[in-house]
């Protein structure tokens, strides 16, 4: 059985409607430029908020403060996380 994404309720004839918008305002021969660049954008914003998590937990580990408390809190959406995925099934990404 196939399984449909929606993202904010976002179906597939929306994605197709604004793919079609972006390429008529890019033109074809910019997306593979354009999704490079957001495709480093966020890996910059991932590294950045990685370094930033590893900077609070040195600095508070150094303070004293405990930080089991996010250690608890992590296994907690974990576990949200897989009986949302049991819930609604995992969505899977086509190559």
């Amino acid at each position: 059985m196939i399984q449909l994404a929606t993202f904010l309720f976002i179906g597939t004839p929306e994605v197709i409607f604004i793919l079609l918008i972006v390429v008529m305002v890019f033109g074809a021969d910019k997306l593979p430029e354009i999704a490079r660049g957001m495709g480093k954008g966020m890996r910059m914003l991932k590294d950045a908020s990685s370094d930033i998590k590893t900077e609070i937990t040195k600095t508070a580990e150094k303070q004293g403060i405990n930080t089991d408390v996010t250690k608890d809190i992590t296994d907690e959406i974990k576990k949200v996380k897989d009986d949302l995925e049991d819930f609604t099934g995992s969505v899977r990404r086509n190559p």
